[in-house]
C-alpha cells in the first residue's frame, strides 16, 4: 500500500507541474468579468440626444488566446506556474481519502468479524457511506491550498486595493488570514463538498461492487478438481 502510494503521488506531482499552465488559463477564463467601454464617436455625427450619453461599446470575447497573453504580460513564463506549490501539496489529497477509507473498511470488518465470524462483508449503502466520509476528511484538511491556488491563478489586481495582489503562496496566506480570518480559507467548500463527495461516495461503491462481482465469477469459473 505504501509503494503504491508513493508512485502515485509522484505521479501526480509530475501531472501538476505539466498541466499546470492550462489551469492558470482556466482560472483566468472562468474569473475573467467584461469590462464595457464607451464609444467615443465624432462630434458632428452626434445628436442633440446623443450628446448627453456615449453608447458602450461591448469588447470582444476573452479568448484563449487573450488569457494566454495576460497571465505573460502579468509574471512572464512563471506566471503560468502560479498556485503551483500548493497544488503540489494538495496531491495528498487522494492519499488521504484511501487512508481514510481503508482504515474504517477494516475496522468494520473486525467487529463484523467478532461478532459474526461467518459474514464480515459490508454492504452498498455501508460502503458509500464510507467512501463519502472518506472524501470529506480529505476535502477538509486539503481546501484551504485548493482556495490558495484559485486566489494564485485569478488576474492579480496591482492598482487600488493591495489586498487581492498576492506575490506568492506565503503572501496570499498572511494577507487571507489578515484581511478576511480563517473562513476566507473555506469560501465555497459547501458546493465543494457535494460535487466530490458524492462523486467519491458513487466511485468507492461501484469499485467494491465490480471486485465483488469479479470475484464471483472467477470463483463459479474455476474448474473443480476430481476425486482420485
Amino acid at each position: 500500500m505504501l509503494s503504491s502510494l508513493v508512485v502515485a503521488a509522484l505521479a501526480g506531482c509530475v501531472n501538476v507541474l505539466l498541466t499546470n499552465p492550462i489551469w492558470v488559463v482556466v482560472t483566468r477564463m472562468q474569473t475573467h468579468t467584461k469590462t464595457l467601454k464607451k464609444s467615443k464617436p465624432c462630434r458632428s455625427e452626434l445628436t442633440s440626444s446623443e450628446k448627453s450619453s456615449h453608447a458602450t461599446v461591448e469588447p470582444p470575447p476573452f479568448a484563449t488566446s487573450h488569457a494566454i497573453q495576460e497571465v505573460y504580460d502579468e509574471a512572464g513564463l512563471w506566471g503560468f506556474w502560479r498556485g503551483v506549490f500548493p497544488t503540489l501539496i494538495m496531491v495528498s489529497n487522494p492519499s488521504i481519502q484511501f487512508m481514510l477509507y481503508e482504515t474504517m473498511l477494516k475496522k468494520i470488518k473486525e467487529r463484523r468479524a467478532l461478532r459474526k465470524k461467518d459474514n464480515s462483508g459490508v454492504t452498498a449503502l455501508e460502503i458509500f457511506l464510507l467512501g463519502a466520509l472518506a472524501k470529506l476528511g480529505a476535502t477538509i484538511v486539503t481546501y484551504p491550498l485548493l482556495v490558495v491556488k484559485a486566489r494564485l491563478q485569478a488576474k492579480q489586481v496591482t492598482t487600488g486595493d493591495k489586498r487581492h495582489h498576492y506575490k506568492g503562496t506565503l503572501d496570499a496566506i498572511l494577507k487571507m488570514i489578515r484581511y478576511e480570518g480563517f473562513y476566507g480559507f473555506y469560501k465555497g467548500m459547501g458546493t465543494k463538498i457535494v460535487q466530490s463527495v458524492l462523486a467519491a461516495a458513487v466511485l468507492f461503491m461501484i469499485k467494491e461492487e465490480l471486485v465483488k462481482g469479479a470475484r464471483f465469477l472467477l470463483a463459479q469459473n474455476k474448474p473443480k478438481s476430481k476425486p482420485p
